[in-house]
């Protein structure tokens, strides 16, 4: 099942950061459980199941939380899971106060490209400066001191060392190959992990589940705390998940 594949390598990536906590309020036809230890919450419909539970064992406070949504299609027809049909609000005393924007795939590529673009001319400046230092580094100046019977005199020494000035501009090249490769490769992990874990718009076929990473915007803190609605529309169906974030061990 896709879902329990995305859930466990999202886990095993989560690492061990203090921060906050989702708590899920079940409703009718939904229960709290625990998927290696960590927290969930199954809900259940007429024609269709969803289990929601957090993409890492805690979350950055004032980071977007990330949850891992799935839907399993329990009705005789095929029907669509959209990120369209999938919407969050933030809550305070059961009442929603504000929308909070659900990250589509397509959003979070273009932002990954955008990083990219920038760590490259980084790159670019950090090589330049690298190749200048090279070139610079054949350049030598040195002062010395003479004791002479009639005194001291005070020589200065200036060159350019061709041997030098190579040695450096291969070091220079090695380190700049070093941090492209670096920079290139890091991109393409992070393309493979959207491209593999971010939910997409999905057709759900009779008797199959279907999930995926949603990444929302950070919640604002309000004297309620940090509460929200997660809805997820699965054909006829509405499930509406209410969470409330907080700190670790409160």
């Amino acid at each position: 099942m896709k879902f329990a594949f995305v859930l466990a390598a999202s886990l095993a990536l989560s690492g061990c950061v203090t921060g906050e906590k989702a708590h899920f309020k079940p409703t009718a036809g939904q229960e709290a459980i625990v998927r290696d230890g960590n927290a969930a919450i199954v809900s259940k419909k007429p024609r269709s199941i969803v289990l929601v539970g957090p993409a890492k064992r805690e979350m950055v406070p004032g980071g977007r939380p990330v949850y891992v949504v799935a839907a399993y299609n329990d009705g005789p027809d095929s029907t669509l899971l959209a990120i369209s049909n999938i919407t969050v609000e933030q809550m305070a005393g059961g009442e929603p106060i504000g929308d909070l924007k659900v990250f589509t795939y397509e959003d979070l590529l273009r932002e990954e490209q955008a990083r990219q673009v920038m760590a490259a001319i980084l790159v670019g400046v950090a090589a330049g400066a690298n190749a200048a230092s090279a070139n610079n580094a054949g350049y030598y100046n040195s002062q010395s001191t003479i004791y002479t019977p009639r005194g001291t005199a005070t020589v200065y020494t200036s060159g350019y060392s061709p041997a030098a000035a190579s040695i450096a501009r291969s070091n220079a090249a090695y380190e700049n190959a070093a941090m492209t490769a670096a920079v290139v490769e890091r991109g393409q992990q992070n393309l493979a992990v959207l491209e593999n874990q971010v939910l997409k718009d999905n057709t759900i076929m009779p008797g199959e589940w279907i999930g995926g990473q949603v990444h929302i915007a950070p919640p604002s803190n309000n004297e309620a705390g940090k509460e929200y609605r997660i809805t997820v529309v699965v054909g006829a169906d509405v499930h509406q998940i209410d969470v409330a974030q907080r700190p670790s061990g409160s």
